[in-house]
């Protein structure tokens, strides 16, 4: 069974839930540049034992996708549509060198504003409609210069955190400094951590509800995105593991762990290595690189006991039962070498005054996306390929760390939520603008083992990286290609066998149909004609 659209059968999905009991609250959960194995529970070393709980506690995905970057990920998730249908197929406004500057992500085309638009509705604004408190905490990245593109204008009822795609951990400040509602903030002052000001500042929005309205709460962690900053007591519980081991060593434990988990099936062959092995390098860059990792470690892991000190706070108040709660990646890991917040020397990692700063590499970030190739920004498995972990104790009861394996994407969140909440979808919105029909399914009949497809298609493009996904089979036409490749990804879910030349009308078919959707959805044309 393939659901087309949401508004066919919105009416059913919300008898489901909504007419036997109050409506839930929504924690959404989104952290930033995390590859697929990093947590415990999806075969990762790194320490995350509140997030493990959660997933035990519901269900994960082994096949749900992202758009492979920041803030087109956080456009479709936001919207429940494509990227491109909201206005940021390419990237969001960032900080500008000067005043008054034309955004360089607006390319003059629907599909490439670098700010959300008016055809589309975010989940706040749907929620609000339906009664809901709405409150948000971190990263934004959907558009940044006028207060009308902000979290408030689009929604949301209290924001803290970041406008731009990122920031200091430690001293955030200027263009890419905090916000509190629709007021810019000096620099903090030492100490200072955004992990945990986001989620101090997601509690307090709910602690200082004061009535018993249902909420939505939509926390987007910073981390474990560049720089890389942690704090020193959660670096010192990871540098050892990474100095020993290396990365061919924790790389392969980790596909043990994956196949033990049932994530992955024994016979899963990892993707291409595109790096050094351990014992190539010398040992003073063994001592550099392991340290990184272990910074990135904490960095998640701070994500771990945030995510924690949230849940905790939720049960302790007796709100946690009734709350649907889901956690997933923007995209996959970060292969960057080198990330710049502006001009200045390399930092040296934990330095808030410098302005260009190490990340992990690339050979870290393949760790990170075990088993799968490639990294954030491209369309195989490695950009691509998100955890999520959906716990809703009241509605889920049965559900104690199932897998799901079932494909779904990011326009299937919003649908999701509608579905639990009740909340009905606009066909008009902002002053009578007309808003794009969801392209999502909710998958809440995935999860309860009512169907195995959810989607005849699922579709990709961020900077000319494409794909299409049509039930065993993905397409793909990489950045860095100029002919069309063909996966059978459940066979081969680590892309080691084109079999292109094999099944050229199976290439024939996707290649037409991603085309036709490209033209349809605004993904081209990319620039205005001349």
């Amino acid at each position: 069974m393939v659901k087309k659209n949401f508004l066919m059968t919105a009416p059913l999905l919300m008898a489901s839930f909504c007419s036997a009991q109050e409506k839930p609250n929504v924690v959404l959960i989104m952290v930033d540049d995390m590859g697929y194995s990093d947590i415990g529970c999806y075969g990762g070393e790194i320490l995350t034992p509140n997030i493990d709980a959660l997933a035990s506690k519901g269900v994960r995905f082994t096949q749900f996708y992202n758009t492979s970057r920041s803030c087109p990920a956080r456009a479709s998730l936001m919207t429940g549509l494509y990227q491109h249908q909201a206005g940021i197929g390419q990237m969001s406004e960032d900080p500008f060198k000067q005043e008054n500057q034309k955004s360089p992500n607006d390319w003059g085309v629907p599909g490439y504003k670098g700010f959300l638009n008016r055809n589309c509705v975010t989940i706040a604004e749907v929620l609000k409609e339906g009664g809901y408190h709405t409150y948000m905490a971190g990263k934004w990245h959907l558009g940044m210069h006028g207060e009308e593109k902000w979290p408030l204008q689009r929604g949301f009822e209290r924001f803290y955190g970041i406008l731009a795609g990122a920031c200091s951990y430690l001293r955030p400040s200027g263009g890419r400094g905090l916000t509190l509602d629709n007021t810019k903030l000096p620099t903090p002052e030492a100490p200072y951590y955004t992990t945990d000001a986001f989620t101090d500042y997601a509690i307090r929005f709910v602690d200082e509800q004061k009535d018993d309205k249902p909420f939505f709460l939509y926390l987007a962690f910073n981390a474990p995105h560049w720089p890389l900053q942690a704090k020193e007591e959660d670096i010192q519980k990871f540098t050892k593991i990474y100095r020993e081991k290396g990365w061919d060593e924790i790389r392969e434990a980790r596909r043990k762990r994956m196949t033990k988990m049932g994530i992955i099936d024994s016979s899963t062959e990892f993707a291409e290595w595109e790096n050094r092995k351990w014992d190539e390098l010398t040992e003073q860059e063994k001592d550099k690189v392991a340290y990184r990792m272990a910074v990135y470690a904490a960095q998640v892991h701070c994500v771990d006991y945030n995510v924690g000190k949230l849940l905790d706070y939720l049960k302790k108040n007796h709100k946690l039962d009734n709350t649907l709660v889901m956690f997933l990646s923007d995209n996959g890991a970060c292969a960057e070498p080198y990330a710049e917040l502006g001009g200045g020397k390399v930092s040296e990692i934990n330095d808030p005054a410098c302005s260009v700063f190490p990340s992990y590499g690339r050979a870290w970030a393949q760790v990170s996306n075990t088993p799968f190739r490639k990294y954030k920004c491209r369309s195989y498995e490695g950009g691509i390929s998100t955890p999520l972990i959906v716990s809703w104790k009241n509605n889920l009861k049965n559900k104690k760390g199932e897998w799901c394996r079932v494909p779904g994407y990011l326009p299937d969140i919003m649908p999701t939520i509608l579905e639990a909440t009740g909340a009905a979808y606009p066909e008009t919105y902002h002053g009578g603008n007309k808003i794009y029909p969801l392209v999502g399914s909710s998958l809440f009949p995935a999860i309860q083992k009512k169907t195995d497809s959810l989607h005849e298609y699922m579709y990709w493009e961020h900077q000319n990286n494409r794909a299409i996904r049509w039930g065993n089979w993905k397409a793909i036409r990489d950045e860095k290609g100029k002919e069309w490749e063909l996966y059978d990804v459940v066979k081969d879910r680590t892309e080691r066998n084109n079999l292109a030349e094999q099944h050229p009308e199976v290439l024939t078919k996707l290649v037409t149909e991603w085309e036709k959707w490209a033209n349809a959805n605004f993904v081209l044309p990319k620039h205005p004609k001349k």
